[in-house]
């Protein structure tokens, strides 16, 4: 595995034909870190061409999300053997927004990490407090409760991100001594858990941006960044991979 990550999640942005024009200007940039892996999460409808437009380049694609079945009459759902059909390396589970928007319970996120591990795609787990959760203490607990479950029966490599539901899309971002504590408080979730740091990277999201991206970087525990509106943006988006 890479060191850093530094992860695009485009959510509902980006044509086909948008993303293709990113990852043009992006190639031309200096991507010789060999230190951070970059992986772009288009919508389903880029996944192919986003994945020709990567190939034998430093950038990998990933998907925003996946059903836990094989196949079956779940309309509007994406099964792990047509993401692999894409050729793609990662898969997003358990964002806030599927959590909160489309009601996805941390037993619904487990399947899916099984689905995605039994299929060699590579799970992104997102885990985070809403701020109810935060001002009543209750952010540990939030945590372990979605990692050991989320994670229940998983033997794989996967990352995790730490999305604290309230810095997400708001323009507000954790302090850096938050991030700090909260980042220790998982990774010692995680070894309680019989997870090391080479097994699962930890990553943080919540309004990373290139203006708080070196001091967010220069935590002990944070191994990257899932970038959410920044990554929208070439310039930014690149200016926070330098600081990895």
């Amino acid at each position: 595995m890479a060191n850093k990550y530094c992860v695009a999640n485009w959510k509902m942005n980006f044509t086909a034909a948008e993303g293709s024009e990113f990852i043009h200007a992006l190639n031309i940039k200096d991507l010789n870190n060999t230190q951070t892996q970059i992986i772009l999460c288009p919508a389903f409808t880029s996944l192919f061409s986003m994945v020709s437009e990567a190939k034998d380049g430093a950038v990998a694609i990933g998907a925003q999300n996946m059903y836990h079945e094989d196949s079956g009459a779940y309309t509007g759902e994406v099964s792990a053997s047509m993401l692999n059909e894409t050729n793609i390396k990662y898969v997003i589970l358990g964002h806030s927004e599927r959590r909160h928007i489309f009601g996805e319970t941390d037993e619904m996120i487990n399947l899916k990490m099984h689905q995605a591990l039994n299929n060699k795609i590579i799970p992104i787990l997102c885990i985070g407090e809403t701020i109810e959760e935060r001002e009543s203490n209750n952010t540990f607990s939030v945590l372990e409760s979605q990692l050991k479950k989320g994670l229940n029966n998983i033997n794989g490599e996967c990352l995790i991100a730490y999305e604290p539901v309230w810095a997400i899309g708001t323009g507000l971002s954790a302090t850096a001594h938050i991030v700090n504590e909260t980042h220790g408080q998982i990774r010692s979730i995680l070894s309680t858990m019989g997870w090391n740091n080479d097994k699962c990277p930890l990553l943080y999201g919540g309004s990373v941006s290139p203006d708080n991206a070196k001091e967010l970087s220069a935590i002990e525990n944070v191994d990257g960044f899932l970038i959410g509106g920044a990554s929208l943006d070439v310039e930014k988006f690149y200016k926070i991979y330098l600081e990895l």
